[in-house]
């Protein structure tokens, strides 16, 4: 578990092992949370801040360290810190933002190779579903989470009236691991606290979901049509992604969601492009259950076997990320 305290954001980290389970830190090295502690280990180690108006979950993908993963997310709250801070007024409703986020961290490192895509394919897959542990693990985070939020009842009230509110953030392969989980929760409510809310009026699902280049198929979004979402899932796509198109058509013999966007879901997907950090997005543009951006004008760069896959730290994509919080609200 570690934390970064020196910025207008925050964020605490939680480990995964191999089979997906929760790992903790001790003075022998990571070992396994019982699985009767977990609850008591997300109370010990997790406490939404009061000055906290967000709450993030960010999952990494393909070939990240766990030191790369937090220089990555904490890269990330810089690029919308600074955004906010140039422009305010396109977010009328984030008064402030202050985001407090809890990276999950995986065990994702692979040879840059059809077979080391594969490999992390498969390991993500085996992870959060069959005998893996990470969907419920994450879901129980999310239950956690979505329990001891900012309640707007309570005091001190928070600057956000209406409480604080949860986004859910991932990368390739990371992106799978929050579709599973809130599937996950979707099949079994009755260990997240999510079926009945407190207060009645109060949001109590997910309030919004962006998945940065998701390492899927494109139908990949059919199993989540009665998932706990209240807001849009935002899927970004680039046509310089080499791992989400050329490994993806090898490993799987179709394109990735990060490469061509969104395909088949259980509603109508809307399409727009990336816009630039100068230009609002209106409500209507991204109040739909599924939304694909194409991002090819900005995630560009990246000449090695992977492409552009993790060409995602732009001012444009935290301007999407608050455009959704802001419009949470």
């Amino acid at each position: 578990m570690s934390e970064a305290n020196h910025r207008p954001h925050s964020v605490c980290a939680i480990d995964l092992g191999a089979d997906g389970w929760l790992l903790e830190r001790t003075a022998a090295g990571l070992r396994p949370v019982p699985g009767d502690r977990l609850a008591d280990h997300f109370a010990e180690e997790l406490r939404p801040p009061d000055w906290a108006t967000d709450l993030l979950v960010y999952v990494h993908g393909w070939q990240t360290t766990p030191d790369s993963a937090l220089r990555t997310v904490t890269r990330f709250l810089d690029l919308t810190t600074a955004q906010y801070a140039h422009g305010a007024s396109l977010y009328p409703r984030l008064r402030p933002w202050r985001p407090w986020t809890v990276l999950v961290r995986w065990p994702s490192r692979s040879l840059p190779s059809l077979g080391g895509y594969r490999r992390i394919r498969d390991r993500a897959h085996a992870m959060s579903t069959g005998d893996g542990h990470a969907a419920r693990v994450i879901g129980r985070l999310l239950g956690y989470l979505d329990a001891h939020r900012g309640d707007p009842t309570a005091a001190p009230v928070l600057a956000n009236r209406e409480g604080q509110y949860l986004h859910l953030v991932g990368h390739s392969f990371g992106c799978r691991f929050l579709c599973e989980a809130v599937q996950w929760a979707a099949d079994a409510p009755v260990t997240l606290g999510w079926s009945t809310p407190e207060p009645p009026d109060r949001p109590f699902t997910v309030d919004s979901m962006l998945l940065l280049q998701m390492a899927a198929p494109r139908d990949a979004f059919a199993a989540l049509a009665q998932a706990p979402l209240r807001g849009p899932v935002v899927a970004t796509y680039t046509q310089h992604d080499r791992a989400t198109g050329f490994w993806h058509l090898r490993a799987e013999k179709r394109a990735g969601i990060g490469h061509a966007g969104i395909g088949t879901a259980p509603a109508p997907v809307s399409a727009l492009r990336m816009l630039d950090p100068g230009c609002p997005y209106p409500r209507t543009a991204l109040d739909h259950r599924f939304v694909s951006v194409d991002a090819s004008d900005v995630f560009t760069r990246g000449n090695g076997p992977a492409g552009a896959h993790s060409d995602h730290l732009h001012p444009e994509s935290a301007h999407l990320l608050l455009s959704l919080a802001d419009h949470s609200r």
